[in-house]
């Protein structure tokens, strides 16, 4: 539109000379035609500009569009287990991408809070689903689960509510801010989707980071847990155990212009916290250093399957370890976008799949027990996140299905899983298909908790104790299979 106003402007300014130069006065005239020159000039330079910051004229064309919002709760406001009471350099984000143009838009949404569970997972894909156009089967929301961060459960607070009570954790005013800001963000964010002519696909290993944090005794048995951060020396020197090593990188492009960089990791993100003050932990801070060196796209990250796996061999907690973690993962990011492969990809070699799942409700957990417990006002109901289970099993009562989803981009398979989920099921999806560029991501609904397999039940350690693990060992199996039918094809 821009080049064919261009082209007529002669046109249009020898119609105005014609129509004016016999009734009006010289100098009257040259100042007229004047400012129609610059106001048309003006309006060519715009409409160039709109042309060049989005990419929708091309019916049918891969698009992508970018998304980030600040996530970090005032002073004053709670964490998941503490108030906050100052800010550091860098704060929390929610962040993603809307994939346009292969059915209706694919929302990916990553944030930097310890998870979001049962109505407020469902509330935020409902919302951004609302805000992209689409339904809330195409948006998978994650959480990174950092620990000086906060938690969302709009249901657990509305059962306290219900009850006359405090939410307390649970309160969600500033939640719900936020996916009002996501909204905004993704609507504001349509306009300026650009063309995806190419995906790339990269990964690395990454270097002294990740450990698994069961360490078992010579019966089979768990004899310890290695946490996030281990300050006895003997449990550091334990074998590093099962995790997988590598950092996953998928990438969009518009020609040579990278748009948008999706990393994947297994770990606990914690290296120290309950410092009262929100801070996205050493994954936050890999992915802000990473976006230091490529600033054209945006550097979205997702925590894998690392529902057992920690950086407790490699951290004794010391405050300085949090750059050194950082820097190893950046590392590691660096090195597969350097090893980045890129494909030409169009809307037809994109596909969407869900499976929903009715995952088996742990079997020592009661809802008569709980809500038993809520009338009675028991403060270890009120402490030990009493809500949210109550919350998870009446979910799990009524019918309710997660639904686990995959991305299909190409060769590239994204799969998207809830709780806690064991390395093992990351792994177990790799194995599956070796013919694939597999990469997961977990903590979408934190309803379930921790999420182990079988035999980890069977093995003890605090991951599948019935205070941490809300699901059955059968779950695995339930699991299992929706990933074997969203890995198929």
């Amino acid at each position: 539109m821009a080049a064919r106003l261009d082209r007529r402007l002669p046109a249009l300014m020898a119609t105005g000379l014609s129509c004016f130069k016999r009734s009006v006065a010289p100098a009257i005239l040259h100042a007229m035609l004047t400012r129609l020159i610059l106001t048309s000039a003006l309006l060519v330079s715009l409409l160039a500009n709109r042309a060049e910051t989005a990419d929708t004229s091309i019916a049918g064309a891969l698009r992508v569009a970018t998304f980030d919002v600040d996530a970090t709760p005032p002073i004053g406001s709670r964490l998941a287990y503490d108030p906050v009471t100052n800010k550091w350099d860098l704060g929390l984000r929610a962040r993603g991408i809307v994939l346009l143009g292969a059915g209706e838009p694919i929302v990916l949404c990553a944030i930097d809070w310890l998870g979001l569970a049962n109505g407020a997972h469902d509330a935020f894909r409902e919302g951004l689903a609302r805000a992209a156009e689409t339904t809330a089967s195409r948006v998978t929301v994650h959480a990174l689960h950092q620990h000086d961060a906060p938690l969302a459960d709009f249901t657990a607070e509305q059962i306290l509510r219900e009850e006359g009570l405090e939410p307390l954790v649970f309160e969600s005013s500033f939640q719900r801010e936020v996916l009002g800001s996501l909204e905004t963000a993704i609507r504001e964010a349509l306009p300026r989707a650009r063309s995806v002519t190419h995906v790339g696909q990269g990964t690395a290993k990454v270097d002294r980071v990740a450990s698994n944090r069961r360490i078992p005794g010579p019966d089979g048995k768990i004899r310890a847990v290695r946490y996030t951060a281990t300050a006895d020396p003997a449990l550091r020197a334990e074998p590093e155990g099962v995790i997988d090593p590598l950092v996953s990188l998928v990438s969009f492009w518009n020609g040579e212009v990278p748009l948008a960089v999706l990393s994947y990791y297994a770990t606990h993100p914690q290296s120290y916290y309950r410092t009262g003050i929100p801070n996205p932990d050493f994954p936050g801070l890999a992915r802000f250093l990473r976006q230091l060196e490529v600033p054209a796209a945006l550097h979205v990250h997702f925590n894998g399957a690392g529902g057992n796996i920690g950086a407790g061999k490699y951290n004794d907690g010391s405050p300085g370890n949090r750059l050194v973690l950082a820097e190893r993962l950046a590392a590691g990011m660096k090195q597969a976008w350097e090893s980045t492969v890129r494909s030409p990809i169009s809307a037809s070699n994109v596909r969407w799949l869900v499976e929903p799942v009715a995952l088996p409700p742990a079997k020592h957990l009661s809802i008569d027990q709980f809500e038993a417990q809520l009338k009675a006002r028991e403060g270890a109901f009120m402490a030990q996140g009493g809500a949210s289970r109550l919350a998870w099993l009446r979910r799990c009562r009524d019918g309710h299905q997660i639904d686990v989803t995959a991305l299909q981009l190409g060769d590239i398979r994204l799969l998207h899983l809830p709780g806690e989920l064991f390395v093992e099921y990351q792994l177990a999806a790799k194995a599956l298909r070796p013919d694939r560029f597999v990469a997961m991501a977990a903590y979408s609904d934190y309803g379930p908790w921790y999420i182990g397999t079988a035999r980890a039940y069977e093995e003890g350690g605090y991951e599948t104790e019935p205070r941490s693990s809300n699901v059955a060992p059968e779950v695995e199996a339930v699991l299992m299979e929706a990933i074997r039918k969203l890995l198929k094809d």
